[in-house]
């Protein structure tokens, strides 16, 4: 396992001490939950994002979230991405 160190401006280390404090955790297991919280929205974001674009297939961009292809499904609907494309249809549906 890695360590990774950095500086953060107060008002952010104020707010992850009130993180501690609410969610009981030591430093450690918050940084390393939030990061992996981050990185989880981070994927998903890029996901759809390419899925939108059209550069990507549902199922492909479901691999990339490391989601189930259903459960992007409703992540895409739920922001408003149209996933229904001539060009990837057949691809989309082959992979289901």
């Amino acid at each position: 396992m890695g360590t990774i160190s950095a500086r953060v401006p107060d008002d952010l280390e104020a707010e992850l001490e009130a993180y501690l404090d609410q969610e009981k955790l030591d430093r450690s297991t918050a940084v390393r939950k939030l990061l992996a919280d981050g990185l989880e929205e981070w994927r998903r974001d890029r996901a759809i994002e390419q899925l939108d674009a059209g550069t990507i297939t549902v199922s492909a961009a479901a691999e990339q979230a490391e989601m189930s292809v259903w459960d992007f499904l409703r992540l895409a609907e739920e922001r408003d991405v149209t996933w229904v494309d001539g060009d990837h249809l057949e691809d989309d549906l082959g992979d289901l």
